[in-house]
């Protein structure tokens, strides 16, 4: 079941340095949430919280709360790993295993996480290249490499190995930076199928995808370089678009800056 996240007054760290302040938003269960701004902003830093990916990163620590459903991902005892099997992630290019078939890139967060049946596997491998949009172009070569599919079939391939463990969000950290514009298009529309069953945040730098995919938009930006990222605003996708609320956020989406 698709989860809501809300998050207050988070800042994070690599070190000493801060590269995120004081950052709190609620995103929504069933929603595609896009995060805009220029580079450096904190935008991915920020992304990796929200399963905790941050901390693998040496030096990396945060300050604040995420709740999903109420529940705070950084309480005592919590394990980080149920947390990145609960809010998946995809990166921003393709990284299917590269010495695995398809089938295993698939299966291997299952086999990970639990013992399955051979016919359970098959039946989750095929459940999730079908949500990924991927499985009539690879289901008759399922034992061949993963890292022989096309750029954009190896991106929906580490999508279905995302959705297979079935987490409640989905985070994209550009997924679609690497890939040429019909791949682009495949990866769109597949984003609006899988807000059905999954709470979706993606970082984008490409703002027309934004306003395509997304229902709701956040915009980062920083007050100078080596100063810490901020969310300057979060509303309506539409509203962020036609009439945003703060002026260095118009100033960004009509390519004044950034």
């Amino acid at each position: 079941m698709a989860k809501r996240i809300d998050v207050s007054g988070l800042s994070a760290y690599y070190g000493s340095h801060k590269a995120i302040d004081d950052i709190s938003m609620t995103v929504e269960p069933r929603s595609v949430t896009a995060f805009i701004g220029p580079s450096g902003c904190g935008k991915s830093t920020f992304l990796r919280t929200l399963n905790r990916m941050h901390e693998v990163t040496p030096g990396g620590r945060v300050e604040g709360k995420v709740l999903l459903d109420g529940d705070d991902l950084y309480a005592s005892g919590i394990d980080p790993v149920n947390v990145r099997r609960t809010v998946g992630m995809v990166f921003q290019r393709p990284n299917p295993f590269p010495t695995m078939s398809i089938f295993d890139n698939v299966a291997a967060g299952l086999r990970l996480n639990g013992s399955y049946k051979k016919s359970e596997l098959n039946e989750i491998v095929e459940k999730s290249l079908k949500g990924a949009n991927l499985w009539n172009e690879v289901k008759d070569r399922l034992n061949k490499p993963g890292s022989g599919l096309s750029g954009g079939q190896q991106q929906r391939l580490c999508i279905a190995r995302a959705i297979a463990v079935e987490p409640q969000v989905l985070l994209m950290d550009e997924p679609c930076s690497a890939l040429d514009p019909i791949s682009t298009l495949a990866i769109e529309d597949l984003i609006g199928e899988l807000k059905e069953r999954f709470t979706i945040v993606i970082v984008t730098h490409n703002m027309q995808q934004a306003a395509r995919v997304s229902d709701r938009t956040a915009f980062f930006n920083l007050a100078a370089v080596g100063q810490p990222g901020k969310l300057i605003e979060i509303d309506e996708t539409e509203r962020i678009f036609s009439n945003p609320s703060v002026q260095a956020t118009e100033d960004y989406i009509s390519g004044r800056f950034g």
